[in-house]
């Protein structure tokens, strides 16, 4: 056998393990549970907020767990999907700047995250974000228009894919992807992720179905999902749609562009809930 061949066969070994590798272990790849930790950090209390905790059952009967951290003359509420990991507890900073909005804010950590039981699927999630709306509109008895559902990175599509089941005041997208399999062909260009993905969360096509006005955040030199991620989101959605350019990383820009960055929210949340 010669060299070449050695080296073609070499390669081909390397990439079928690659492709096997990416088939198997995608959940791990996407969810990140324990990167911090499962433990809760902190509380709302330790920034002055208080709060309550929360105890939902979804509808296929896993317990999740969740905080109201009510705003004094609340003007409206905000329904908080975060990101792929960690959990609540990481999220203080975001739930401050929506607490000086004057917005309550309910957000709960997804099954197998934090303190909620179960293991992490696509499908779950979204039965974890119909549990999340449940409680606000049924056990609290909100408007579904004074409703503000706001999703961050992996929580961006949760909460697209919610705002297309149902119709909250406006949906508000930060740092999003337009789907796995579009993200995934980025990462791995050589291989076809599109065939192998087990994963949808389609952001893209939710957003296309909404009837709520839509506010796509995203940075250019966001360096986990492209810019033109966003973009691909943006285009996708009707008419009533607003863009929010931001500075700074995928995890610390709306802590970069600082008051630019609340204004921006601040003025298509009043508009929203007018």
């Amino acid at each position: 056998m010669n060299t070449v061949l050695k080296f073609l066969l070499l390669a081909a070994c390397l990439y079928a393990g690659l492709t096997v590798l990416i088939y198997f272990f995608q959940s791990s790849l996407i969810y990140y549970p324990n990167l911090a930790g499962r433990n809760l950090s902190t509380t709302p209390q330790q920034i002055g907020l208080a709060f309550e905790d929360v105890e939902l059952v979804t509808g296929d009967k896993v317990r999740l767990h969740g905080w109201f951290i009510p705003s004094d003359n609340a003007r409206g509420t905000l329904l908080f999907f975060h990101g792929n990991a960690g959990n609540i507890s990481h999220r203080l900073g975001s739930i401050a700047i929506f607490n000086r909005m004057n917005l309550d804010v309910f957000i709960i950590d997804y099954r197998g995250y934090g303190q909620s039981q179960g293991r992490t699927t696509e499908k779950g999630t979204y039965r974890d974000a119909e549990a999340a709306w449940s409680y606000l509109t049924e056990a609290r008895g909100i408007d579904p228009n004074r409703i503000i559902v706001f999703g961050r990175s992996l929580g961006a599509s949760i909460a697209a894919w919610l705002a297309s089941q149902h119709t909250p005041a406006a949906l508000i997208l930060e740092s999003s992807f337009s789907s796995v399999p579009s993200m995934a062909q980025r990462l791995y260009p050589i291989l076809p992720v599109k065939w192998l993905s087990r994963f949808d969360y389609d952001t893209r096509r939710y957003v296309s179905g909404i009837k709520s006005p839509l506010l796509v955040v995203h940075s250019k030199t966001d360096e986990i999902i492209p810019y033109a991620e966003g973009r691909l989101v943006f285009d996708a959605a009707p008419a009533a749609r607003q863009f929010l350019d931001i500075r700074g990383g995928h995890n610390d820009g709306f802590i970069v562009t600082g008051q630019a960055y609340v204004d921006g929210l601040s003025r298509f949340i009043e508009n929203s809930l007018k």
